[in-house]
């Protein structure tokens, strides 16, 4: 019986000290904007005060542009995502991309509202300051669910509306990143605070490419330390508490602007079953599959996706 009480107690203090090296491993506090500005914030990079944030954004390209495009990100992302986009386009239109809030650079919402309709009445501010009455309004996944949103809310300043691998539809995803989960169980909030193991963001980062092969540790470094931004893990927690539930999908239907829409074909996150509904929900819609590439096919493969894009936007 004693020897079966020590061989308990060495295992218990195996795991003790197995949990407490894993802690001190991937023990990863909140990092202020200052110590991350060096690497993520070049130029044309900017920070503009709006609604109490200092929003990082970059506004480039002509300014006698009169409709801009504007391209906004999907969950855990950031301006950066729109990097391949934004370097073709900027020759001959005026590109605004933007850190959301909550994500990258931007911080959380002050008031710690996540709501789509506070998203979208951010955007129009966002317009408001930077003097664009009418944009072309391009969107991946949740900044997908923005774009459209916005459109609905404000139809009379978008020109055009893209939607690539958009939120909005029941899901029904056939696979999740692992960060998203664990940012959705309340009972880690405590470790997810502090800790974040960056094989956890890697696993995450590659279950969205169609190519895993893709994912280079240089974006792998992106995607982690932006979630350490301070404020970010906690607004993503409060963003997926606050998700509104119920129809508001039914309001796609409405949409009258020219729209196109690009998936990528092995999207597991958002499969492309949804992409069909969007094309037959938006009168005169335009759809463009990818078959190769999964939930971010303008970051996968920019100039493929950016020249449908182009066609689209041609007199």
């Amino acid at each position: 019986m004693k020897r079966f009480a020590k061989v308990a107690l060495s295992v218990v203090l195996l795991v003790l000290l197995a949990l407490t090296a894993a802690i001190a491993w991937y023990w990863a506090p909140d990092r202020q904007v200052a110590d991350l500005k060096q690497r993520w914030a070049q130029a044309p990079s900017q920070f503009v005060a709006i609604d109490g944030m200092l929003v990082h954004l970059r506004d480039q390209g002509p300014r006698d542009d009169p409709a801009p495009i504007v391209l906004l990100h999907g969950t855990s992302a950031s301006l950066h995502t729109w990097e391949g986009w934004a370097a073709v386009l900027q020759d001959k239109r005026r590109v605004i991309s933007l850190d959301l809030p909550g994500f990258g650079l931007t911080g959380p919402f002050p008031d710690n509202d996540y709501r789509i309709s506070h998203y979208s009445a951010f955007l129009a501010n966002v317009l408001d300051q930077l003097q664009v009455p009418r944009a072309v309004l391009a969107g991946n996944s949740f900044g997908g669910q923005l774009a459209w949103q916005f459109a609905l809310d404000y139809p009379q300043r978008v020109e055009r509306l893209v939607l690539v691998d958009a939120a909005g539809y029941p899901r029904n995803a056939t696979s999740i990143p692992i960060g998203f989960r664990l940012a959705q169980i309340p009972a880690l909030a405590p470790l997810v605070a502090n800790l974040l193991p960056r094989p956890l963001i890697a696993a995450s980062v590659r279950n969205v490419y169609g190519d895993s092969r893709k994912v280079s540790e240089a974006l792998i470094d992106r995607y982690y330390e932006l979630t350490l931004r301070a404020g970010n893990r906690e607004a993503l927690r409060q963003r997926f508490i606050q998700a509104e539930a119920g129809q508001g999908y039914t309001r796609i239907a409405a949409l009258k602007v020219p729209t196109l829409i690009l998936w990528g074909g092995r999207d597991e996150l958002i499969p492309a079953v949804n992409a069909e509904r969007f094309k037959r929900d938006i009168k005169g819609s335009r759809l463009v599959l990818f078959d190769e590439l999964g939930h971010v096919p303008q970051e996968e493969d920019p100039l493929r996706t950016v020249a449908v894009l182009m066609s689209f936007l041609a007199p």
